[in-house]
C-alpha cells in the first residue's frame, strides 16, 4: 500500500483542523484516506464522487468492518474531497505531480507513541527518549477508540518534583543497561506510589509511606506476592538510586502469600496441532520457541548472524544464482536475558524453512537498500561504533516487521521486528482452532522444551546451561513436570 503523497497529506491535515475533528482521531482519519487511495489505484473509480464513496464503503464492509468504522471512513473521504476543492481553487494542476517526500507509510500509532507519548504531551528527556527510540513498540486501540500508551509513567504530571525523579529512574535504569519492561514496570510503580500518596514531595517520603503502601497491596488490594514482591523492588530501587534515602526494615510488612507454581507443559501431540493452524511466519517463530527453548523476546529479536551460516557467493548473486547458506553447523547463537549469550542446537526438521526465511530476509534488505531506507534499529550506540552496521546483511532482523518506522527528529525509515504481541495472537487463535483445553501462552513452549528434555533423560545441568538460567533452582522446578517412572523391583539389600 502506497503512502499519502505529501502534499495531499498536507491539506488534508489543514482540513481536519478547520472542520475541528478531534485530534486523537486524526490518525484514523488519515488511515481512512490511504485505504481510499489505495482503493481508487486498484479498482477505476467512476466520476461521481458519491459513487465513489458507496463503493468504498461496500469495500469495507466486505472486510467486515463495523458501521461506526465505515461512517468515519465516509467522513475522511469526503473530508479528502474538500480538501481536493480547496486546492483546486488555489492551484489547477494535478494533485499527484509534485514529488512527494518520504512519509511514514503505515504505523502511525507508532510514531505518536514514540514522539509524544500518545497524548501530545513531549518526552523531552534524553535517557527516556534513548530508552524508547532505540526499540519502539507499537501503541493499541481500545474497544472506546483511545490509543493505549504503554509510557504514560513517562509523560508529565501535576508535580514537577516526581518528574524529576521518574527522569533520574529512567537514566539510573539506563545506565545499568536494564531492559525497557525493567524500566516502564519501575516507573509505573513510582507513579502508583506517587498517587497513593496524592503526589507527597519525594523530598519527604519515608520508609513508613513503603510500609503502609505495601500493607495497602497486600491488605487491601490482594495482590498476588509476586505483584508485591515487584512493587518492593521497584521501591527499593527507587529510595536507592534516585532519591538516595533509608528504605529502612520492612520485615514487619505484611506479605502476600508465596503459591508454589509449577508450569503447565504441553504434549508433543497439542504442540503440533498448534503448529499446524499457524500461518507463516508464526510457524517458525513457535518452532523456535519450542525446538530452542527461547523466550519470546529472544525470538523475534534473532538477527541473521545469530545463526551459524555461511554466505556463498553474496557480492557475486545474481537473479539466475541463488543465495546458498550453510546451516551445517546446526548452531544457534542467543542474545538472553541479561545481556548473557549460550548456544543451543538447531532443530534439523526446521532446516528447510530456516534456509527460505533467510532467503526472504536477503530479498527483503535488498529492496530497502534500493528504497534507500535507513536499516534496522541497532542497540545503544552500537551504530555509532560501527556506522554501516544498520545496512548490513548480518544485522538485518531474521523476523522483520512488514511495516516500516519513522524515527522521530531524523525523519529516517527503519525496520523494526516482529512485534511479541503479534505472535502472541496468533498463538491465541492457533490454540482457538486447536480446541485445547489448557490456557496456552507463548512461554509454555519453553516449559515444554525443559520438560521434554527432562523426560528424555537429559542432565539437569545441561538443561540449565541450554535455558540460560542463571541458578540450578530455576530449572529445578521442571523436575515436578516430569511423573516419576521409577520400578522398584525386589533386590537385596546387599545390592544397594
Amino acid at each position: 500500500m502506497l503512502p499519502i503523497p505529501g502534499n495531499v497529506l498536507e491539506r488534508f491535515n489543514d482540513v481536519l483542523t478547520q472542520r475541528e475533528v478531534h485530534k486523537p482521531s486524526h490518525l484514523y482519519y488519515r488511515k481512512w484516506l490511504r485505504y481510499f487511495l489505495d482503493f481508487r489505484t486498484k479498482y477505476p473509480p467512476p466520476e461521481d464522487k458519491s459513487e465513489q464513496v458507496r463503493s468504498f464503503i461496500e469495500k469495507l464492509k466486505s472486510k467486515k468492518q463495523t458501521p461506526q468504522q465505515c461512517s468515519q471512513a465516509a467522513h475522511a473521504v469526503s473530508l479528502f474531497f474538500q480538501s481536493q476543492e480547496m486546492r483546486n481553487s488555489s492551484h489547477p494542476s494535478s494533485l499527484e505531480t509534485k514529488p512527494s517526500p518520504p512519509v511514514h507509510p503505515v504505523n502511525r500509532q507508532l510514531k505518536a507513541n514514540i514522539a509524544n507519548g500518545g497524548n501530545g504531551k513531549s518526552i523531552s528527556s534524553p535517557a527516556i527518549q534513548a530508552a524508547i527510540v532505540t526499540e519502539p513498540s507499537p501503541s493499541y486501540n481500545s474497544p472506546a477508540g483511545k490509543r493505549y500508551n504503554e509510557w504514560r509513567c513517562l509523560e508529565k504530571s501535576k508535580s514537577p518534583e516526581w518528574d524529576q525523579a521518574i527522569e533520574k529512574l529512567a537514566a539510573e535504569i539506563k545506565v545499568r543497561h536494564y531492559s525497557r519492561k525493567t524500566l516502564k514496570t519501575y516507573a509505573d510503580w513510582g507513579r502508583k506510589f506517587q498517587r497513593y500518596l496524592h503526589d507527597k514531595s519525594p523530598e519527604e517520603l519515608s520508609s513508613t509511606d513503603v510500609k503502609e503502601y505495601l500493607t495497602y497491596l497486600a491488605v487491601q488490594c490482594r495482590v498476588a506476592s509476586s505483584t508485591q514482591n515487584q512493587a518492593f523492588n521497584a521501591l527499593l530501587f527507587l529510595f536507592r538510586h534516585v532519591l538516595n534515602k533509608d528504605f529502612g526494615d520492612q520485615r514487619d510488612v505484611p506479605r502476600a502469600k508465596k503459591s508454589k507454581y509449577i508450569p503447565v507443559v504441553l504434549s508433543r501431540q497439542e504442540i503440533d496441532s498448534i503448529l499446524i493452524h499457524l500461518e507463516y511466519p508464526f510457524d517458525i517463530v513457535v518452532s523456535l520457541l519450542y525446538g530452542c527453548g527461547l523466550r519470546l523476546f529472544e525470538c523475534v529479536g534473532l538477527r541473521v548472524q545469530c545463526f551459524k551460516a555461511e554466505l556463498s557467493s553474496l557480492t557475486a548473486r545474481t537473479k539466475l544464482m541463488p543465495l546458498w547458506y550453510n546451516f551445517e553447523d546446526g548452531i544457534l547463537t542467543v542474545h538472553g536475558k541479561g545481556d548473557k549469550d549460550r548456544t543451543v542446537p538447531l532443530p534439523q526438521k526446521l532446516i528447510p524453512k530456516l534456509k527460505t526465511q533467510l532467503e526472504f530476509v536477503s530479498e527483503l534488505h535488498d529492496k530497502d537498500l534500493a528504497r534507500g531506507y535507513a536499516g534496522v534499529f541497532l542497540r545503544d550506540s552500537l551504530e555509532k561504533k560501527y556506522p554501516s552496521a544498520a545496512k548490513d546483511f548480518i544485522w538485518q532482523w531474521f523476523f522483520p516487521q512488514r511495516r516500516l518506522t519513522l524515527v522521530p527528529g531524523t525523519n529516517e525509515l527503519r525496520r523494526y521486528h516482529l512485534h511479541e504481541s503479534h505472535v502472541q495472537r496468533a498463538i491465541k487463535k492457533a490454540v482457538r482452532q486447536a480446541k485445547l483445553t489448557k490456557r496456552v501462552r507463548s512461554h509454555m513452549f519453553r516449559h515444554s522444551y525443559a520438560t521434554h528434555l527432562l523426560q528424555a533423560n537429559y542432565d539437569i545441568r545441561t538443561i540449565q546451561t541450554m535455558l540460560g538460567h542463571a541458578d540450578v533452582k530455576t530449572t529445578m522446578i521442571y523436575t515436578h513436570c516430569v511423573p516419576s517412572k521409577t520400578v522398584k523391583e525386589a533386590q537385596s539389600p546387599l545390592d544397594f
